[in-house]
């Protein structure tokens, strides 16, 4: 079959998911990025494995993550319309990850959101996002501005360090009861809390990780503490994505994620890293992102976790010799 006709026919299977469908789906993404994927196909040939004896979606080599530092990973042959990348220092490589149509990207986004919380549209977006917003090439950045566009909420926007006409904004959605979501980076999200708070008991709080080096890391029980009691509200939500993953996943304050409909999260083991670990053991998170089909969507993360039987996923830190990323999860 082409390429193309076997890219599209994919796409449409995605588009109409259902999660009984998700682990034959994955081997046939496995299947066709394995042939189209240079990077991933010599990946899986070093690993001495034939693609046409994996037959179960366990049996999934995962490509490590680091690989999108030193490589364009791309499956088949395309022009990106944007190129994600990391944030990072002078003395780091930054991953990238190029994106093939930037209306994939925001509407799976879109999905991912919805599944939890309902239609984007319904909600009003403050995003608080410095060092972000301060850089290009921010996917967290760029599915803020979509839900902000979506939202039928004029108050919606992006808020940098104009902390009196957020606090404004936010005292006028809790008094108007507007359903509303306030996205913030950890560091911001504490500089806002220590200076200025407020009682915002029906707000939605949602924290997407991240000190950036601005203050000392927090066990995410003493963040999720602290913001609580200056805001006023019973649970911290907490947004997991990445530069590497097209999707997201979503914890509404009991330390559990759980993935978007095209995602996936499996724990491998700690000193050997082709060896899946039992549910509920600590591991290394191994995600499956279908939503990656014009990449890789076979991604072996540096983070520390467990997998749970219900599909939900923890994050607990990161392995000892990885690099701190700008997503960089708070230890627990």
């Amino acid at each position: 079959m082409d390429r193309q006709v076997l890219r599209d026919n994919l796409a449409n299977k995605l588009d109409q998911l259902q999660p009984a469908d998700f682990e034959m789906l994955a081997l046939e993404v496995f299947h066709y990025q394995a042939i189209f994927n240079p990077v991933y196909r010599a990946y899986i040939s070093l690993l001495g494995v034939d693609p046409k004896t994996v037959d179960q979606a366990g049996r999934i080599p995962f490509l490590p993550i680091q690989l999108f530092k030193t490589h364009l990973i791309q499956t088949g042959e395309w022009v990106p319309e944007w190129l994600f990348s990391s944030s990072g220092t002078t003395a780091t490589t930054t991953s990238r990850h190029p994106l093939r149509a930037k209306n994939w990207y925001l509407a799976n986004s879109e999905r991912c959101f919805s599944a939890f919380y309902g239609p984007v549209e319904d909600y009003c977006f403050l995003a608080l996002l410095p060092a972000y917003l301060e850089r290009e090439g921010s996917s967290l950045v760029y599915m803020a501005d979509h839900f902000i566009q979506r939202s039928r909420y004029p108050q919606s926007g992006f808020f940098l360090y104009d902390w009196n006409k957020l606090i404004q904004v936010l005292a006028e959605c809790q008094d108007q009861k507007i359903p509303t979501v306030l996205l913030g980076v950890s560091f911001a999200l504490l500089d806002l809390a220590e200076k200025h708070p407020i009682h915002i008991p029906d707000i939605c709080l949602m924290e997407t990780g991240g000190m950036k080096g601005r203050r000392r890391e927090l066990t995410r029980e003493e963040l999720h503490g602290q913001l609580r009691e200056a805001f006023g509200v019973p649970a911290i939500h907490s947004e997991y994505g990445m530069t590497e993953l097209l999707s997201q996943a979503y914890s509404k304050g009991d330390g559990k994620y759980f993935p978007g409909p095209p995602m996936r999260a499996y724990a491998r083991e700690i000193t050997d890293p082709l060896a899946p670990q039992r549910h509920g053991r600590l591991g290394v998170l191994n995600i499956i992102d279908l939503a990656n089909l014009d990449t890789c969507a076979f991604i072996a993360t540096d983070d520390l976790g467990r997998a749970h039987p219900d599909g939900s996923f923890e994050v607990l830190g990161r392995l000892d010799d990885s690099d701190i990323r700008g997503c960089n999860l708070l230890v627990s």
